[in-house]
């Protein structure tokens, strides 16, 4: 297991400079140059040249690209001359817009996206889960139908359409909720939990109606196994037969998915914090994009790449879990 994990955890390592690199290609073949941004319209060539060495822009791409892998290890020296500024461990360089280290903005912005996606994923897989196992156990049924028909009609729809009708019904409408506005856990936790309830809410519809036809499958086809019926010959209850040997067996795919959606969660919703309004990475993804920031950008794709790839290790380790087969 030891080795099984430092040979992942190595793989890791590899996606994530394969990431940093194509990342880095792309800013590199795109036409925008955020030196003549930051310059302003009225800049000598004299002036943008000087910009241009204090971003470091006028290295090779390979030397931008060494300089900022080594500098998440070590640290490193950002810009020349005067103003050159000193990034710390781990340094993913300096927002080009308000100048401030790309690693603080995202530590400040990380619980807010955290809160976000944890709390919607607990939803999804009570409500997705629930029905998916009642209608497998109620296949063909008018149970089973209307499940499935909801499913469908709730994975057909937006998520900023569910979110605008959350806040129009449940806020404007209802005034049973207030609009979100993300308060600490450790200041409030019960205001914490009220201010999320309704971005949660939105998430777990979508994510919720795939979980359900998911695990309806999945329940269907292990409850078929012949090892299914050999605990019902042996006399087991049914919420032994249903819980420890039908589902177990059938989570294994839900896992899989599970961690690609709670790992890209993680990274930021951006839609659903920009809708609510939520300080989070996803609404700092967005700002950087519409401002060209190259090296926000580039930090937020990273850190999404490796809460996915980080996701699925920890997925593959609870594969052994969920179902004892895989050990062997």
């Amino acid at each position: 297991m030891i080795l099984y994990v430092a040979r992942r955890l190595l793989g890791v390592l590899g996606v994530l400079t394969a990431v940093a690199a194509i990342t880095f290609v792309i800013f590199y073949v795109l036409p925008s140059d955020p030196a003549a941004a930051a310059c302003g319209k009225a800049c000598s060539a004299e002036r943008l040249a000087a910009i241009r060495a204090h971003m470091g822009l006028d290295e090779p791409l390979w030397r931008q690209f060494a300089d900022f892998v080594t500098g998440i290890f070590t640290g490193r020296t950002v810009g020349s001359g005067p103003y050159a500024l000193q990034c710390d461990f781990p340094c993913l360089g300096y927002s080009y817009e308000n100048s401030q280290p790309v690693w603080d903005l995202l530590v400040d912005r990380l619980p807010v996206s955290t809160s976000l996606a944890l709390g919607a994923a607990v939803l999804w897989l009570i409500l997705g889960l629930g029905a998916g196992v009642l209608a497998a156990l109620r296949k063909d049924t008018l149970t089973d139908r209307v499940l499935m028909v909801g499913a469908v009609a709730a994975a057909s729809l937006p998520v900023y359409f569910t979110s605008v009708m959350l806040i129009y019904g449940l806020i404007r409408v209802g005034g049973l909720l207030p609009y979100p506005q993300y308060v600490p856990f450790g200041t409030d936790p019960a205001s914490w939990a009220t201010n999320l309830l309704l971005p949660w809410l939105a998430l777990a519809i979508l994510y919720a109606a795939m979980y359900a036809r998911q695990s309806r499958g999945s329940m269907i086809e292990s409850m078929a196994e012949p090892y299914i019926r050999t605990a019902r010959a042996k006399g087991l209850p049914h919420r032994t037969v249903v819980v420890k040997h039908g589902l177990r067996a059938g989570m294994t795919p839900i896992l899989t998915i599970f961690g690609m959606d709670l790992g890209g969660l993680l990274a930021g919703a951006v839609i659903t914090e920009s809708i609510f309004g939520l300080p989070g990475i996803g609404r700092l993804f967005y700002g950087a994009l519409a401002t060209g920031d190259q090296p926000v950008i580039l930090g937020v794709t990273l850190l999404a790449a490796a809460f996915i790839v980080v996701a699925n290790l920890c997925v593959d380790l609870l594969y052994a879990v969920v179902d004892p087969r895989v050990r062997y």
